[in-house]
């Protein structure tokens, strides 16, 4: 279901949706062309209000996947955009982590610092009782299966990684192709990114999107670890069911395709997800294709498996 309103004539877009909750109000953070937009509700089912740009850089674009956290007082977002400064990846990718922070959850995010190199995107940064976590998607040229993967880093400060980032999810199967023959013939990209990492009990859980928000089989899915052990950069993490086996929990139904890179948060006790997609018909026009905007749904934890509950016109 449909969770932001869509100004059809001054379409913005919504792709990336990343939800937090502070003081009893709630808060939703978007990718954009000239910054990173954020919306604002008293209520998770209420009047979702745009609040406007709430992070930007002059002279640079492509303002991707943002996430935050409310540390000490203060609010540190971690998202990317193309940095010309950086020397690219060897593929010629130019995003590059960065991290702001602000005073209030509306910004404006300011102090902005590069902390890693390019290619570096869709973070999610997390606080447990062992330390602070960000787990991203970087690039791989090596290998039966290049591309895109996630990774988890620990955080000496919110500003400092340690620089010793492990694999959390890796490509494994053909739906996680993003782009045939990319650099040579029968060399695919393959693209595992937008990590949400959360824990039940002693269930750890990375859910991730695969492949390309344009094709019909981009999809999210979840690895997961069942152990005491906190420190994120320790756990094995394996997708469910195995590395073999196309399991979408959400992906393009009767009413809705590009379906992907989520965020979640717990409400009374029921976990939601915050993911884009488009409708096949929602009257945007030339917009049309790109229409990404935030949907809602709920999802179910039952002991290692999570499974999506999506309607067209309720949760």
């Amino acid at each position: 279901m449909h969770l932001l309103q869509i100004d059809k004539d001054n379409y913005i877009g919504q792709a990336d949706p990343y939800i937090i909750e502070s003081g009893g109000r709630y808060y939703i953070y978007t990718t954009g062309h000239d910054g990173i937009y954020a919306y604002h509700a008293d209520d998770l089912f209420g009047d979702w209000k745009l609040h406007g740009i709430v992070m930007t850089m002059p002279g640079h674009h492509g303002f991707w996947a943002p996430s935050v956290i409310e540390l000490d007082g203060w609010f540190y977002m971690y998202n990317s955009f193309e940095f010309y400064g950086a020397t690219p990846d060897i593929g010629g990718h130019r995003q590059t982590m960065f991290v702001s922070k602000a005073n209030n959850p509306l910004g404006p995010f300011r102090d902005t610092k590069q902390i890693l190199n390019p290619f570096s995107i869709d973070s999610h940064i997390v606080k447990n009782e062992s330390g602070l976590f960000l787990f991203y998607s970087t690039n791989r040229f090596e290998g039966d299966r290049i591309g895109t993967h996630i990774v988890v880093d620990r955080m000496l400060d919110p500003y400092t990684p340690e620089r010793n980032p492990k694999v959390v999810v890796e490509p494994t199967l053909d739906e996680d192709i993003y782009h045939r023959d990319r650099y040579k013939e029968g060399q695919h990209w393959h693209t595992i990114e937008g990590a949400y990492y959360f824990r039940e009990g002693d269930w750890h859980y990375v859910m991730y999107s695969g492949n390309c928000y344009e094709q019909p089989t981009y999809y999210i899915g979840y690895a997961r670890a069942k152990t005491k052990e906190t420190d994120l950069t320790k756990i094995k993490f394996e997708k469910y069911p195995d590395d073999n086996t196309y399991h979408p929990i959400i992906a393009a139904n009767g009413f809705e395709e590009g379906t992907g890179h989520h965020s979640m948060i717990k409400k009374d006790g029921q976990w939601y997800a915050i993911y884009h997609a488009r409708d096949y018909n929602d009257g945007l026009g030339a917009n049309a294709f790109d229409a990404r905007n935030a949907r809602i749904c709920k999802i179910n934890v039952d002991d290692g498996i999570l499974t999506a509950e999506r309607y067209e016109d309720r949760v």
